[in-house]
């Protein structure tokens, strides 16, 4: 089975396992992703097929919706890919993506444990790309609805230091996950390219809660 068999069977395999995925983290939110990493792959010397599987399979049961279980992805997608008889050199290093390429991976204080490639830079900007500007917000907001969580209370403040399993934990209101981790991403992307595209996006965002203040408070 050649490369492109593989990458054309492992969409398959997301569009029938995502089928009724929350919204924001959907077959559409795969593609962005998969689409925005072929592009910052264009200027990085990287394994494009390392990078199109991690993509495509990067969030394949995430633990959000899987009461935390940080481990059923990667079980997942080794097994999807063993099936397909893919390079076990490869399958490892796709799983070391999958595992490492969240958020709240980066929160962790095992700095030992953490993983590094070229390869994750590419597919961890492209997936940072999708949670800001104006998609990265209405994700933000599906999945606060989605959590049946506040839109906003002034009373309860952004917490700026939390650890991986305070983050994991929380509950605060959608606006909160702006300053806990929508604009701070702009500032951890890897690549070139992910910084240029997350600047545009960053701007907006800011442009965006000005706006909702300035609505909430009945200024315009």
């Amino acid at each position: 089975m050649d490369q492109q068999d593989i990458i054309n069977k492992t969409i398959a395999f997301v569009k029938k396992t995502l089928a009724n995925a929350e919204g924001g983290h959907d077959w559409f939110h795969i593609e962005r992703v998969y689409k925005n990493s072929l592009l910052i792959a264009k200027s990085e010397s990287v394994d494009t097929f390392v990078v199109t599987l991690s993509a495509l399979l990067h969030d394949i049961a995430d633990s959000k919706f899987h009461n935390g279980d940080e481990t059923i992805g990667p079980k997942l997608a080794r097994e999807f890919l063993f099936k397909l008889n893919v390079d076990s050199t490869i399958i490892e290093h796709v799983i070391k993506i999958i595992e490492n390429i969240s958020f709240k991976s980066s929160l962790s204080t095992d700095a030992a444990k953490k993983f590094k490639s070229p390869e994750l830079d590419v597919v961890q900007d492209a997936d940072r790309l999708d949670a800001i500007g104006a998609i990265g917000i209405a994700r933000c907001f599906n999945y606060g609805g989605f959590k049946n969580r506040a839109l906003y209370n002034p009373e309860i403040k952004p917490e700026l230091n939390m650890t991986k399993e305070e983050y994991k934990a929380s509950t605060a209101p959608t606006i909160n996950h702006f300053y806990e981790k929508l604009l701070l991403l702009k500032d951890k992307m890897n690549t070139k390219t992910g910084k240029e595209i997350a600047e545009k996006r960053h701007e907006f965002m800011k442009l965006y809660l000005n706006q909702f203040y300035n609505e909430w408070d009945g200024n315009i």
